[in-house]
């Protein structure tokens, strides 16, 4: 079967039908990364009920997965994300064009491009960050996106390949895609070693180079640039964004969730109170039943495991933090498929009290470790 007929068919088997609407949308002043095996769908459910305004990124999806795999599995996400950005993986003009148009019809607010993704099976693909050394094949790919969706179409991408490092190489990976109609660009400040480096250490071993970020903006003054890569505190948020347009956190946002709480008040003057952990932890209760319904509860189908660990650094910084991780890690607990083990571990949880409504920058600069 053919892409086209891929496409047409699901979008008729397709629970609901997707009207593509200009929806108010808030700036890009904070987002989570796209993070492969963490940001799913579930993942992002409960990020959501922490920070309403920040924009949240699928895991990359290949053009290849949707061409030739399960598109519901691969594009379904639940009502609350938006904003909500679908992050592509590819090369070929034509073919990231129809999942652009594909991802649009579907009801994303923003398609991206991976053009930073190191390991080896990505290589493979000839897609990632090896694509950096072919701008004007990323131009081209931008370009038909551009020309197939009215939606956002940004690109995330390193300072730079293997021992290539000079900010000249960047500017000007930078000027020609945006020359292709790209206005906002995603810099992961580091390097990408594409040999040597499993993708933990590319996280991890190159070194941080956020001037080349800020100097990108100077240069290039009318682009919406956003700095990613190593950033943990609200001190360290607010420095850069005295620099660039936005700022995007990982990792921990994955390890320490609950630093978000304050970001729709502090970065985008949303004045509504800050969800307590607790309240975080049982609005989530409602959301897991009803997809342990839908999809079926163990076995084969969904496992309570599958959205509870995205859920344990919750408590990160905490008195009872590893009692809680704990509790939501017990593999028999687990497999009993009771969302109630989300109070359970609450429970265990002591001198919880002392620390529900943390409105204070100072424990929020901190990163805590229990």
């Amino acid at each position: 079967m053919d892409g086209a007929a891929l496409y047409n068919g699901a979008l008729l088997n397709h629970f609901a039908v997707f009207i593509v609407t200009t929806r108010d949308l808030p700036p890009r002043r904070i987002s989570v990364a796209p993070m492969l095996d963490w940001s799913d769908r579930h993942c992002r459910q409960f990020h959501r009920e922490i920070t309403r305004h920040s924009w949240l990124y699928t895991e990359m999806v290949t053009t290849g997965s949707l061409f030739h795999g399960d598109i519901q599995r691969h594009l379904d996400f639940n009502a609350g994300e938006h904003p909500l950005a679908l992050q592509l993986g590819g090369s070929e003009p034509a073919e990231l064009a129809h999942c652009a148009r594909l991802g649009e019809q579907w009801g994303y607010d923003e398609i991206n491009l991976n053009c930073g993704c190191p390991s080896e099976r990505v290589q493979k693909g000839a897609f990632g960050a090896c694509l950096m050394a072919e701008p004007q094949l990323v131009a081209d790919c931008v370009k038909a996106m551009k020309d197939a969706v009215s939606i956002a179409v940004t690109v995330k991408h390193r300072i730079g390949i293997d021992d290539v490092q000079s900010y000249e190489f960047m500017r000007d990976f930078v000027g020609q895609v945006a020359e292709a109609g790209c206005s906002t660009f995603i810099v992961h400040a580091r390097n990408a070693i594409l040999k040597g480096l499993t993708p933990r250490e590319n996280r991890e071993v190159p070194p941080l180079k956020y001037d080349y970020a800020y100097r990108l903006k100077r240069e290039f003054p009318q682009l919406e640039i956003i700095v990613n890569g190593g950033i943990k505190t609200l001190d360290e948020i607010d420095a850069h964004l005295q620099h660039v347009d936005g700022v995007m956190i990982g990792r921990e946002a994955y390890h320490n969730p609950y630093l978000m709480a304050i970001f729709d008040e502090r970065y985008y003057g949303d004045a509504a109170p800050v969800k307590t952990r607790e309240e975080v932890l049982v609005s989530m209760i409602p959301y897991i039943r009803r997809q342990l319904e839908l999809h079926g509860n163990g076995g084969k189908g969904l496992r309570l495991n599958s959205i509870v660990r995205h859920m344990l650094g919750l408590m990160t910084g905490l008195i009872g933090a590893r009692a809680f991780r704990q509790t939501l890690s017990d593999s028999k607990k687990l497999a009993l498929g009771d969302p109630d083990l989300l109070l359970e571990a609450l429970q265990r949880m002591q001198g919880l009290s002392a620390y529900v409504r943390h409105q204070d920058n100072e424990y929020f600069s901190k990163k805590g470790d229990a």
